[in-house]
């Protein structure tokens, strides 16, 4: 049982990316974009991506192949292969930032700067079994 938890866990990568100054919300958009995607695939999208969430979410979606390929020395052609790809992908909100902005008749407007922790956890494609 330990053994087979542990030959699991060797397979999946772990990457978090924490107080990144994008709102959570801006950031779940590119991150449905990506989201049960293979990898190579993954940067290609995020790579031309628009939207300036996908530079940090591009850092930190090498950040877990790199992790993977520390992991899974031996394997490295899953990746080259397009087995490995996204399993979850949460966006999280971070902490808040409050400033005050001066407002008309004397009043005080809060400005809120919001922040967003970013996970990311890789695993391999199991191979199609045919059955008769």
């Amino acid at each position: 049982m330990a053994e087979r938890l542990k030959e699991i866990k060797k397979q999946t990568a772990i990457a978090k990316l924490n107080n990144v100054p994008t709102s959570p919300r801006k950031m779940r958009l590119v991150a449905d974009m990506v989201r049960g995607v293979e990898v190579n695939r993954a940067l290609d999208i995020l790579k031309y991506s628009k939207k300036h969430a996908s530079l940090s979410l591009e850092k930190l979606v090498r950040s877990a192949i790199a992790n993977w390929e520390a992991k899974n020395q031996d394997k490295t052609s899953e990746l080259d292969n397009g087995n490995v790809y996204i399993k979850t992908l949460m966006v999280n909100e971070g902490r808040t930032l409050k400033r005050i902005r001066p407002c008309p008749r004397g009043r005080a407007g809060r400005i809120r700067k919001r922040s967003n922790h970013i996970t990311i956890i890789l695993d391999v494609k199991k191979p199609a079994t045919v059955e008769e």
